[in-house]
Formats: structure tokens, sequence, C-alpha cells
């Protein structure tokens, strides 16, 4: 099982073409690696899926795998609003070498809960891979509820959820429902640590693009149930969480992870650069926790 502390990774980019950034993609996985993160999301929410068309994912995703060559595993966001665009995207991250992958709700078009199941099994059916689910309703107007998540934990290569509401009561709920081999993993910051003390898996995570040892440190701490610890790693970063979310994200972490000098905070429309008014906040938290001078 995958555990720790998992980036939800950036997706760098040139600044005039706003093509990917190859040779920085490369730098962000051997820090990340080196840092401690104990595994990568790669073209999730924050990696700007919506944005890259198919072969730009693809892409993505085999670079990425390619570089970690092994190293930690990879999890590719594979998640669409359409069924046989997610099996597709599936089959070419298996293809890659991918670990698992994780798959968003479908977006806009609001399924019925009979409707996710038999989306998610249809997916799980066509490529024997492992696959997590990613309950955002915040972003995507689909709420996945926990039973039909759990009837979905029933399928063999379904193996974990990120749970991104931020709802500790539904969390318990699927932490003490589902078998012990099904993963429930937080897709809030905030949250993160009281999940995992209620015994939940890791977190994956916005904030660890930019404190990678210190995520990957109250991860540990939080699922080892050293609770003093995990809470005090936990308020340093408190700033940090809340500042990578002052504007729609990727918007804010870009922008901090360019401070870090890895990245250009290039973002591709409609999506825009961090405001002004904004930067103040965000580089303020980035200096509480010491993550720069």
């Amino acid at each position: 099982m995958i555990s720790g502390s998992i980036v939800a990774l950036v997706t760098p980019m040139h600044p005039d073409s706003l093509e990917v950034d190859w040779d920085s993609l490369a730098r962000l996985v051997d820090w990340h690696i080196a840092e401690g993160t104990n595994s990568i999301v790669a073209v999730g929410t924050t990696g700007e899926s919506a944005t890259l068309n198919v072969a730009e994912h693809s892409a993505v995703i085999r670079f990425v795998v390619a570089q970690a060559a092994g190293r930690i595993p990879i999890i590719a966001g594979t998640g669409a609003n359409s069924t046989s665009e997610a099996i597709e995207l599936t089959q070419g991250a298996k293809e890659a070498g991918a670990d698992a992958c994780l798959l968003v709700t479908p977006y806009y078009n609001k399924p019925t809960q009979e409707g996710l199941y038999q989306h998610y099994r249809a997916i799980a059916e066509a490529v024997d891979i492992d696959q997590i689910l990613y309950n955002v309703p915040g972003r995507t107007a689909c709420d996945l509820l926990p039973e039909t998540a759990l009837r979905l934990s029933k399928v063999s290569n379904i193996v974990g959820i990120k749970e991104a509401t931020g709802d500790l009561e539904r969390a318990k709920l699927l932490i003490d429902s589902a078998t012990p081999d099904f993963a429930i993993y937080s897709g809030d910051d905030h949250s993160a640590r009281e999940l995992m003390l209620l015994g939940g898996h890791g977190d994956i995570s916005v904030t660890a693009n930019v404190a990678p040892n210190l995520m990957s440190q109250m991860c540990e701490a939080a699922l080892n149930g050293d609770a003093d610890n995990a809470q005090a790693i936990d308020q340093k970063l408190l700033p940090v969480h809340d500042a990578m979310f002052v504007e729609s994200n990727p918007i804010p972490v870009k922008w901090a992870v360019n401070q870090l000098d890895l990245i250009d905070d290039a973002i591709r429309l409609p999506l825009t650069k961090l405001s002004d008014g904004n930067q103040v906040q965000v580089m303020q938290a980035l200096k509480s926790a010491e993550l720069i001078k």
C-alpha cells in the first residue's frame, strides 16, 4: 500500500510557449525524492490536468515514471468525465509503468451514485492497474458518497480513495467500514493530520510541493501515532496550507514553487498568475514556515 506524504505535483511550463518544461520537471522529481516525499501524483488537479491535452497528459506520466526510475511509486491522474476517455488515459498510464491511477469523479455532468459506481467499475474492469477514487465535490459538483465508495472498494483493483471534503466524520466512517487493505487518503492538507491519526494512510498534498520534507515528517509522525510531533509540524505549516488556497489551486502553489527557484510560475488559461495582492500572503507563509529566507 502506498502511504505517507504524496505530493500532487505541479506541472512546470515555459513562460512564453507554455509547453511543458521537461528539465524543470526532472529536477522536481529528483528534489522530492531527496526531500523524503513518499509518492508522486503526476497530472492531477494541481498538475493542471484540465488544460493538458491527452498526448501531453500521457507524456508527463511517462516522463515522471522514467525520472523516478522505481525510487518511489508514481500515481497517475487519469480521471475524466467521459468513461471512455478515463479508460484511455488509465490504459496509457499502465503502459507507461505507473504504480497506480487516481481518478477524479466525473465533473460537470453530475452522474447519479449508480452512474458513479458503473463508471468506476467499467474503468477497473477495462484496465488491470491499482485505482484510487478521488472525491472533491467542491470542484466537481459531484459527491461520491461513502456507501458508493465502500461498494466500489469490493472491486479488486480499486484500492483506495482520496477524500478531499475535509469531513473527518466521513473519513472515520470510511476508515471504520472499509477493509484494512483499502487506503483512505486525505486530499485536504488542513485536516490530513487528523485523518491519519484516525487511521488513514496518507495525504495527497498541495503543500508538499513547497514543504516536502516537513510534510513527510508530519505524515510519518501521524501514521506512527505520534500526535504531539505531528501537531507541532502541522502548526508550523498551517499558514502554508491557508496560503495555497488564497486563489484557485494551482495558482498559489505554482507561484510559491517559483519563489523556491524550482520552476517558472507560468500557468495556462483560464487560470492566471497569482495576483500581486495575494503574493504577500503566500510569501509570508513561506517565510513563517522557514521555507524561504
